[in-house]
């Protein structure tokens, strides 16, 4: 089964509903750096995708969801909790960081 959403506008609203986290990856296809991150976020998504969901959202298909969240530079990462943005980071992130800003959101239901 495919660990990694690939967002498309009819998904959105079932997945900011979504009882547990939701990290964002706003990229597109022509990002050097969000193709670097690729192989890192598909690790964390086998790693943690019992407890969060991990979507993709290409910022060339749904330039609207974006905008929504204000993403002036991709790559992007955003966790959602409840809908609500709980982290933001811009730029390519090493996993390690990655797994550090993830943890506090597990609610103890994953170990790092």
């Amino acid at each position: 089964m495919e660990k990694v959403l690939h967002v498309q506008a009819a998904d959105w609203q079932t997945l900011v509903k979504s009882p547990k986290p939701v990290l964002l990856d706003f990229w597109a296809e022509w990002c050097g750096p969000c193709k670097m991150l690729t192989p890192t976020f598909e690790r964390l998504a086998e790693k943690f995708g019992e407890n969060v969901t991990f979507a993709k959202i290409n910022v060339d298909e749904l330039p609207d969801l974006a905008n929504q969240f204000s993403v002036r530079s991709i790559p992007t990462l955003v966790l959602l909790k409840g809908g609500e943005v709980v982290e933001r980071l811009v730029g390519l992130r090493s996993e390690q960081e990655l797994v550090q800003v993830l943890s506090p959101h597990l609610n103890g239901r994953a170990q790092a």
